[in-house]
C-alpha cells in the first residue's frame, strides 16, 4: 500500500513533504533538522513509517506507532530551540486485517525564529527548500531574524499540561515570603501567562514545577581552600538539579552552613559579624536565577565560596546591554529582564522587586565596609559574574583574582618580582602574557633579570607549553598569606 492511497491525493517529496521510513536512533539530526528547515520556512508535514522514495507504507502497530511518537517529541524537546510548533496524528490502515498506523506532523512555520537546532553542542540553522533540508544562508538568517516575533524564550508554550497539585514548591515559597499568603491563584498566574488560554505550561512556568529535574536549572556550588580555582583544594563540591524555587532556597543554605563568622568586641557589647550579609546574599542568588540564559543548554550557575570573597556566575551576559568588564558601582547598572515571566513570578512571590532595586540593596548591606570589602560585578558576553567579599577577611578582595603572597626576597630582585609570584601562582603563564601583565615589553631584561633571577632562586618553575615557554610559581618556595 502506498501513501497516496491512505491519504487520499497524489503526494510527493516536494518543499512542503518529507517521508521516513523510520526515525534514526543513530543519527537523530538527519530528521532532525528537517523540523527546523520546515519551522524555518513555510512549514511542512512530515510522514513516519512511509520510503521516502517509493512512497510505500511501512506502518507501525499501535504500541510502536506511540514509542514513535514519544522518541520524535523527546528529541525535538531536547535539541530544537525555540520549540516548533506542530501536531502530532495517527492515520491507520489495514494489511490482512491487520491493524497498522503512521504518523503524521503537521509542522507549522514558527513565529520565532531562527529556530535553531543544537546537537552534540553544535548550533545549527536549517532552512527548507525544493524537497531538500540544508543550512540556511547568511541572508535567509537576517531575513528571519527581521520577520520574527521578539519574545523570550521562558514565554514560549510547551505541550505540558498545567495542573495546580504540580506547584507546591512554588506555592510554599511564595508563601514563606508573603507572610503566609499565597498571592500566586491561577487567576494571576493566567494573567502573567504561566499558561496558555488551552491550559499549556510556558517554558519558564515549567522550571517552578515540583518534579522539573532537567539541566535548565543546573547549579554547582563549590568551596575552596584559598583565593582561587586552579591550584586551590576543593574542600566541598555539590550539584542541584530541581525546580528553580528550589535552587533559590539550596544555594541559601549552602553558604550559610558553610560562611565564616566573627565578633568583634565594643565597650559594652558584641558585635557579629557574618562573612555575606543576607540580604546581599538573597539579592545576589535572585539575580543570578532571574537573569540567567535558560536558552543555554550544558551550563550551570557557578557558586564559589573563596577564602576572601564568594563568587556567584550566571550564564548569558547582561541583557541587551554592553558588557561590562568591572564595576563597584552596582546602582548604576540597568539590568533589562531576559525572563519576564520568571521575574514576574519571582516578584509576586515577594523574592525581588518590580522596579529592580537588587543592586542597589547589595550595595546598601555593605554600606559600612572599607575599599577592600566592597562587591563589584564583571560581565562577559556568555556570562555575568558578581562578588561579594568576605567581611571576615580582613585584608580584603585580592584585586583580578591575584593572591596576597609571602616569599623570601631574592637577591637581585626587582620592584616586579611580587606581581610575577602573584600572577603566575594559580595557572603557568608564558612571557608574552607576563609581559602584558606587568605594562613592560617582551625583553632581554624581563626574561634575564625578572624571570631566569626568580627560576634560580627556586620561585618560579620554568616549563614549555605548546614549544613556549612558560612559569609557574612553585608553592614550595612561596606562600599564600
Amino acid at each position: 500500500m502506498y501513501l497516496e492511497e491512505l491519504t487520499g491525493s497524489i503526494t510527493l517529496e516536494n518543499l512542503e513533504v518529507e517521508c521516513k521510513a523510520r526515525l534514526d536512533r543513530n543519527n537523530p539530526q538527519s530528521w532532525i533538522k528537517t523540523v527546523g528547515g520546515f519551522s524555518n520556512a513555510a512549514g511542512g508535514t512530515f510522514y513516519i513509517g512511509a520510503e521516502d522514495k517509493t512512497f510505500k507504507l511501512i506502518g507501525f502497530t499501535r504500541k510502536d506507532a506511540d514509542n514513535e511518537r514519544n522518541y520524535f517529541n523527546n528529541q525535538i524537546n531536547e535539541h530544537v530551540s525555540p520549540r516548533p510548533q506542530y501536531t502530532i496524528s495517527f492515520l491507520r490502515y489495514e494489511v490482512n486485517q491487520k491493524e497498522l498506523f503512521i504518523l503524521r506532523i503537521d509542522v507549522a512555520e514558527s513565529p520565532y525564529k531562527p529556530v535553531i537546532v543544537k546537537y552534540d553542542g553544535v548550533p545549527s540553522i536549517y532552512m527548507r527548500r525544493q524537497g531538500f533540508t540544508n543550512g540556511a544562508t547568511y541572508e535567509e538568517i537576517v531575513e528571519m531574524s527581521r520577520s520574527s516575533k521578539a519574545v523570550q524564550y521562558d514565554v514560549l508554550p510547551t505541550d505540558v499540561d498545567y495542573h495546580t497539585e504540580e506547584f507546591q514548591d512554588l506555592f510554599a515559597f511564595c508563601r514563606e515570603r508573603n507572610e503566609g499568603k499565597n498571592t500566586l491563584t491561577d487567576k494571576a498566574l493566567a494573567s502573567m501567562g504561566f499558561f496558555t488560554e488551552n491550559g499549556k505550561l510556558t517554558n519558564g512556568a515549567l522550571l517552578f514545577r515540583d518534579e522539573y529535574r532537567e539541566g535548565k536549572t543546573e547549579i554547582h556550588c563549590s568551596v575552596f581552600s584559598g583565593f582561587t580555582k586552579g591550584s586551590e583544594r576543593i574542600v566541598s563540591l555539590n550539584k542541584y538539579r530541581g525546580n528553580i524555587t528550589g535552587g533559590i532556597q539550596y544555594m541559601l543554605e549552602y553558604v550559610r552552613q558553610r560562611m565564616n563568622h566573627s565578633i568583634i568586641k565594643l565597650a559594652d557589647s558584641r558585635l557579629n559579624i557574618d562573612a555575606f550579609p543576607e540580604r546581599a546574599l538573597f539579592e545576589g542568588i535572585i539575580n543570578a536565577i532571574a537573569h540567567r540564559d535558560y536558552e543555554m543548554d550544558g551550563t550551570q550557575i557557578q557558586l564559589s565560596i573563596f577564602r576572601d570573597r564568594l563568587e556567584i556566575m550566571s550564564p548569558g551576559g547582561f541583557y541587551q546591554r554592553e558588557k561590562i568588564q568591572k564595576t563597584y558601582d552596582l546602582s548604576s547598572i540597568i539590568s533589562k529582564r531576559r525572563n519576564e515571566l520568571i521575574c514576574n513570578v519571582l516578584v509576586k512571590c515577594n523574592a525581588m522587586e518590580a522596579s529592580g532595586t537588587g543592586f542597589e540593596k547589595i550595595e546598601e548591606a555593605y554600606l559600612s565596609a572599607d575599599e577592600r570589602h566592597k562587591p563589584y560585578i564583571c560581565t562577559e558576553s556568555d556570562h555575568f559574574k558578581l562578588v561579594l567579599p568576605d567581611l571576615t577577611y580582613e585584608a580584603g578582595t585580592q584585586d583580578d583574582d591575584i593572591p596576597a603572597l609571602e616569599f623570601i626576597p631574592v637577591a637581585n630582585g626587582t620592584k616586579h618580582d611580587k606581581a610575577v609570584l602573584g600572577y603566575c601562582y594559580a595557572s603557568a603563564r608564558t612571557t608574552k602574557e607576563i609581559a602584558a601583565y606587568l605594562g613592560i615589553s617582551d625583553s632581554t631584561y624581563l626574561r634575564k633579570s625578572i624571570l631566569e633571577n626568580l627560576v634560580s632562586a627556586g620561585c618560579l618553575i620554568e616549563m614549555t607549553i605548546s614549544r613556549s615557554k612558560a612559569y609557574k610559581t612553585n608553592p614550595e618556595s612561596v606562600r599564600i598569606l
